[in-house]
């Protein structure tokens, strides 16, 4: 796949970067004395270690569907991304250690400007290697490029504060030195802190992209005979892998037979268009014979618009004979309490129709299309 090889092209990038670096930058931190320094260096021998973690995420995420896993392996690439937040925590947490150490027994720095020089290369470096790189990752949803592209940009502001530190200690005699390691390490933990939160975030199932819901519901409502969309649920196997299922509303006079060539054609275009592959799709039908339950339908839907939460009404069905009404509410997840919406809607409904017996669906728009 030209994904697969464009992440991985990336991160070989990364890694060659990173080895460049940290070597010179451990020779610059031992030899000058430099506890940021030398803490510097290993940072960047993390952001290679996550480069290559990063390659073997993808090789595995890119393994066929098999028997054990008919979904396939797209979800490795998030386990990844977790592997290298993991690995950002733990190299700021040690270099912490470090310069605590560092602070209660201090060591004069001696720098050289070869040293310095060295130090304000890898910034540049630094600065042009993390847009990169999270720039691509962007482009090819990568959560794991992404993640090692803002760890480069971060390295660059290291570097440069321990630039910055270097120039202090030579123009005032002021060693900031492990003071300024242990803000680096804590800046360091609190990034791995963040990645790790939004990796852990994904794999718990977050909603899906408003657009792309959108862009969804546009293609099925482009054929004449569908007059609503509902019911949408997207899962996500990895970056950019969707399975998922939906209602649609079609009038009540067509056929079985063109439904079912109906749901193919739409199967079909969506996965061409939006790559999602739509593994069901129902149908409910809309009374277009009845005057009565038309009404009924337009009346009950001003009823539960009253609602602010109420984001949709779809589904409905009377049955004369039976004085049985049934239907669906979609309430908002912005509803304090969506239980009591829902309540409150049945009652008002069961005001206006104290004869029928109403039965209400409490639904869920898992992308909320409503908003």
């Amino acid at each position: 796949m030209d994904r697969d090889k464009t992440i991985i092209r990336t991160s070989v990038i990364g890694i060659l970067a990173n080895v460049f670096l940290a070597s010179f930058k451990a020779v610059v931190g031992i030899t000058s004395n430099s506890i940021a320094i030398v803490m510097d260096a290993v940072n960047n021998i993390s952001d290679a270690a996550s480069s290559i973690i990063t390659i073997v995420g993808t090789k595995l995420a890119g393994k066929q569907p098999d028997k054990k896993h008919p979904f396939g392996h797209g979800r490795v690439e998030y386990l990844s991304a977790m592997a290298i937040s993991v690995l950002v925590l733990y190299a700021g947490l040690t270099a912490f250690i470090e310069s605590v150490k560092a602070i209660i027994n201090p060591e004069a720095p001696d720098y050289s400007p070869t040293a310095l020089i060295i130090v304000a290369v890898a910034v540049v470096v630094k600065v042009i290697l993390g847009r990169y790189v999270k720039h691509v990752g962007e482009r090819v949803n990568s959560d794991s490029l992404i993640n090692s592209g803002e760890d480069a940009t971060l390295d660059s502001i290291i570097s440069a504060s321990t630039l910055a530190a270097a120039g202090i200690y030579l123009a005032f005699g002021i060693s900031l030195e492990a003071w300024l390691g242990a803000v680096i390490a804590l800046v360091i933990v609190k990034a791995g802190v963040d990645m790790l939160r939004e990796t852990i975030s994904k794999l718990l199932g977050e909603r899906v992209d408003a657009q792309l819901a959108r862009d969804l519901q546009r293609t099925i409502m482009s054929y004449k005979e569908v007059t609503g969309v509902y019911d949408l649920v997207m899962h996500n196997y990895g970056p950019d892998s969707y399975n998922a299922s939906v209602h649609i509303e079609v009038p009540d006079t067509l056929p079985i037979e063109d439904l079912d060539g109906l749901t193919r054609r739409i199967v079909v275009e969506v996965y061409q268009k939006h790559d999602v592959i739509l593994t069901a799709i129902g149908a409910y039908a809309v009374n277009t014979k009845d005057p009565e339950a038309i009404a009924a339908r337009k009346h009950v839907l001003s009823l539960v618009r009253e609602n602010p939460y109420v984001l949709q009404l779809h589904g409905f069905h009377i049955d004369k004979d039976e004085h049985h009404m049934r239907f669906d509410i979609v309430v908002s997840f912005d509803a304090e309490d969506r239980g009591e919406v829902y309540r409150q809607v049945c009652e008002r409904v069961q005001e206006e129709y104290p004869d029928w017996s109403i039965e209400v669906a409490m639904d869920t728009d898992f992308s909320e299309l409503s908003n």
